[in-house]
C-alpha cells in the first residue's frame, strides 16, 4: 500500500531530527563509517566514492553556547559556534574524518582550530576562478586530489576515478530529484509547509545520496496524487545561508507565507546545477566548481547572486524576498547592500531577518514577518 505524502514527511523530518541515526544505520549496512562535511560546497562524490558516508555538519538548533567561546571569538559566525560547541562536547568524535573548505576567514581559522578526535582534511577553492579558468580549473582539481589522497590514506580504501565517476552520476540524479522537488513544492504550497520542505532537503545532508532521491521520488508521487490543497497566502524566496531553527519556518506558515524557491546554501546552491561527465572525474569536480554562481562565499566580481534571486522571483511569480542573514556571516553581510540596491530597482519587495542558531526567542522575527506579511 503506498504512504500519504504526510507519511513520508514524517521520516524524512527523523532523518533530519538524527544523524547520529543515520550514522549508525549505514555502518550496519556497509561496515564503514562516516566522515564531517563542514559548510561548505565539499566534493562530496570523493567521499561517496570511498563507500563512507559524508555527512553534513550543519551545528544545531538552539543550541546554548559557553565552550566555544574560548577558542572563538564573539563575532564568529553563529554555525561555527555551534559546530565548536558540539566538537567540544564529543558529538563529532565517532566520525572518521572532517574535511574542511575554507571559503571564508571563520572557515580558515576554524579549520586551525579543530579540536576532535576525527582528522581534520583542509583544502582551499581558487578565488581568482572567472578570469584564470585554466589555472582555477588545475588549481581545484589538484585541492581535490589532495583530499582524495588523504582521504585514502586515513580510511584505507582506494578510491578510484571509475569510483568517483559513478558517485558523481548518483548526486547529479540527486540533484535533479532535488530541483524537481522545488518545483513540485512550489506548484503545491497548500500540501507543503515550509517546514516539510525545509525537512525534506535538510535531510539530504545525512543520506546516502540514492537512498535520499528513492525517498524523494516516492514523496514526490504522492504529492501529485493527493488532492491539491488550496493556498491563499503570499509566496516569497528566501536567501542565505541556512534558514533555521523549524519555531523560524512556522512563522513563516502562521502569516500565510509559501517557499516557493530559495537561495540558500544548505539548501538550492547545493543542487542548482550538475557535474559535467569529463572523463577525469577530479577535472568535472573542479570544473562543476568554477562553473557555480550565485554564493557570497564564491568569489565573483560580477556578482550574479541578486539576478538569479530576481529571476527565481519571477519564474515562481512570488510576491517577495526575504533574506535570511546569518548573524556575524561577513561575506553575506557585505553582499546585502548590493542585493537590496538590486531588489528596489526592479520593485520588488524585500525583508531582512536574523538568524542566529544560539536564539530561543522568535518574538522580533515573528513581528517583522507579520508585519511585512500584511503588507504584501
Amino acid at each position: 500500500m503506498s504512504r500519504t505524502a504526510a507519511e513520508i514527511i514524517k521520516e524524512f523530518r527523523e532523518i533530519a531530527a538524527h544523524p547520529k541515526k543515520a550514522i549508525a544505520n549505514h555502518k550496519r549496512e556497509t561496515g564503514k563509517g562516516a566522515v564531517g562535511i563542514m559548510p561548505v560546497y565539499c566534493p562530496e562524490e570523493i567521499v561517496h566514492a570511498s563507500g563512507y558516508l559524508p555527512i553534513g555538519m550543519w551545528g544545531a538548533q538552539k543550541k546554548t553556547i559557553s565552550k566555544a567561546r574560548t577558542y572563538l571569538p564573539p563575532f564568529a559566525c553563529s554555525i561555527m559556534q555551534s559546530i565548536m560547541e558540539l566538537q567540544m562536547e564529543g558529538v563529532y568524535d565517532e566520525l572518521n574524518a572532517v574535511i574542511f573548505s575554507v571559503p571564508c576567514d571563520t572557515l580558515k581559522c576554524m579549520s586551525q582550530k579543530w579540536h576532535g578526535k576525527a582528522p581534520a582534511i583542509v583544502f582551499a577553492h581558487p578565488q581568482n576562478r572567472k578570469n584564470a579558468r585554466k589555472a582555477a580549473d588545475a588549481y581545484c582539481r589538484e585541492e581535490y586530489a589532495i583530499v582524495k589522497e588523504k582521504l585514502e590514506d586515513i580510511l584505507g580504501v582506494a578510491i578510484t576515478n571509475s569510483a568517483i565517476k559513478e558517485s558523481i552520476a548518483v548526486y547529479n540524479e540527486n540533484r535533479a530529484a532535488c530541483r524537481r522537488f522545488s518545483d513540485i513544492a512550489a506548484r503545491y504550497p497548500g500540501n507543503i509547509r515550509p517546514s516539510d520542505r525545509h525537512a525534506v532537503l535538510k535531510a539530504r545532508w545525512f543520506m546516502e545520496k540514492s537512498k535520499h532521491t528513492v525517498l524523494l521520488n516516492e514523496l514526490m508521487t504522492a504529492i501529485e496524487t493527493e488532492p491539491k490543497k488550496e493556498f491563499t497566502g503570499k509566496k516569497v524566496v528566501v536567501s542565505g545561508i541556512m534558514l533555521e531553527p523549524y519555531e523560524v519556518l512556522d512563522i513563516f506558515e502562521e502569516n500565510g507565507l509559501a517557499i516557493v524557491a530559495d537561495d540558500l546554501a544548505q539548501e538550492t546552491r547545493n543542487f542548482r546545477q550538475d557535474v559535467g561527465d569529463d572523463e577525469d572525474a577530479l577535472l568535472a569536480l573542479a570544473k562543476a566548481w568554477n562553473d557555480f554562481d550565485g554564493c557570497s562565499l564564491a568569489t565573483d566580481a560580477a556578482k550574479p547572486k541578486g539576478r538569479i534571486i530576481i529571476d527565481a522571483i519571477r519564474k515562481y511569480d512570488a510576491d517577495a524576498v526575504i533574506v535570511c542573514m546569518m548573524k556575524f556571516c561577513d561575506p553575506e553581510e557585505f553582499d546585502y547592500p548590493i542585493l537590496l540596491q538590486e531588489f528596489d530597482s526592479a520593485g520588488i519587495r524585500n525583508l531582512q531577518i536574523e538568524i542566529d542558531q544560539e536564539s530561543t526567542a522568535f518574538e522580533q522575527i515573528k513581528t517583522r514577518i507579520q508585519t511585512f506579511a500584511e503588507i504584501l
